[in-house]
């Protein structure tokens, strides 16, 4: 039996990446009084199966560049403070532009990154190819490499950052539903669990792709909506070093890296398929979707033209998982305008992994000092509507969001 309390100062509801970022961050600020609820196992929505890229490079937002600065420095950080690896390896990052409008885009975006201490700098083909032996390079023009960037293990990195929150006196309790947050007089005042009712002053919703559905019921406008996201892992490929750095290919719509011995290739296809738009089902856990093989034959084909070898590699897994992403792309964070207390920390576009403690920090500092340190305009629920929530509007603008990622 689940043992849940009765009153905590703030509940925090859903146990992946940001939900646990969040509990650990407020453990160090002394909110000890803090709870966080999971209706099954912690990581199981969406962060388990995440493809766990630590990414500085490629925002033009600051604010979202110091998140990722913090997430990779807490990744490194917190194996001495918790004894639990996060997985974090520094083999490295390098962003290729094969045109010359990504080469523009590209030098513009690594300007503004390098003035937010982004230790980022242009390299010739010819180094991307030493980098990568086994990328064709003849199209080219530049790579962008972050030498400290990387990659992570998503799951040991949530369980490393929960042993954290623990260890500051935050409570989490898994395998308890949340049924509904309880308003009265337009603020929020506890919430209602299958494990009983737990009086509570603040409530960070950060259900993931259950958000908008949890918001409905206090009347909160969080217009997310999942989609389904792809990416394949080859057999055994031979030269493949587990040192090479990750490398991302926008042109043809993928990213890379090696994994057991094979090459994983991510997948931002220019037209996405959303996920159950009438609502994602309360029992989902760990859901792996039957993938598509028509609709991404073509996206698969352009991946892995940027290394030739995976041709005849074979594939060992083809995986589509739901992922939630917003109508800008950016995240939804911050407290809600309709509900006084009411916080969301929602929709990361696939972002997740690489900014979630930096967001866990930022929304700690909210709702314990009422400013989160860093300009959040972007960010902010209160710039949402309540028709982009509508299901005509998820469904087709999503294929329009996520095909963004990698425009």
């Amino acid at each position: 039996m689940v043992e849940v309390p009765s009153r905590a100062r703030v509940v925090i509801i859903g146990g992946g990446v940001i939900g646990t970022s969040i509990a650990y961050h407020l453990g160090h600020l002394g909110w000890a009084d803090t709870l966080l609820v999971e209706r099954d196992q912690l990581t199981s929505g969406t962060t388990w199966h995440a493809a766990g890229l630590m990414v500085t490079f490629g925002s033009m937002s600051e604010t979202s560049t110091e998140l990722r600065k913090y997430t990779r420095d807490l990744y490194t950080r917190l194996e001495a403070e918790t004894g639990l690896a996060t997985g974090f390896k520094p083999v490295g990052f390098a962003e290729l532009a094969a045109d010359e409008g990504r080469l523009e885009e590209y030098r513009r975006v690594a300007a503004f990154n390098r003035y937010c201490g982004v230790d980022v700098h242009e390299i010739s083909p010819r180094e991307v190819a030493e980098l990568f032996p086994l990328a064709r390079t003849d199209d080219v023009l530049a790579g962008f490499y972050v030498e400290g960037d990387g990659r992570v293990n998503p799951v040991d990195a949530t369980m490393s950052i929960a042993r954290g929150a623990r260890q500051e006196g935050v409570t989490i309790a898994q395998g308890v539903t949340v049924d509904d947050v309880i308003v009265r007089d337009g603020a929020v005042r506890g919430v209602v669990t299958d494990h009983g009712t737990i009086e509570c002053e603040y409530v960070v919703n950060a259900a993931g792709m259950w958000a908008r559905q949890l918001g409905e019921r206090s009347g909160v406008t969080i217009p997310l909506q999942a989609a389904e996201h792809y990416y394949l892992i080859t057999e055994q490929m031979e030269g493949l070093d587990p040192a090479w750095p990750v490398i991302e290919d926008p042109g043809n719509h993928g990213y890379y890296r090696e994994e057991v011995g094979g090459l994983m290739i991510g997948l931002f296809e220019p037209v996405c398929a959303p996920w159950q738009v009438d609502g994602i089902p309360g029992d989902a856990s760990f859901t792996s979707l039957q993938p598509d093989w028509d609709r991404m034959g073509p996206y698969v084909e352009a991946a892995m033209s940027r290394v030739p070898a995976s041709y005849d590699a074979g594939i060992r897994t083809f995986f589509c998982g739901p992922e939630s992403f917003t109508p800008d792309l950016a995240p939804i964070v911050g407290p809600v305008p309709e509900v006084r207390n009411y916080f969301v920390a929602a929709g990361l576009n696939s972002i997740g992994i690489l900014s979630g403690p930096g967001i866990g920090r930022m929304v700690a500092h909210w709702i314990a000092d009422g400013d989160p340190g860093a300009d959040v305009t972007g960010m902010h629920p209160a710039r949402l509507q309540p028709h982009q929530a509508t299901p005509e509007y998820r469904r087709t603008r999503t294929v329009e969001a996520l095909g963004m990622v990698y425009q």
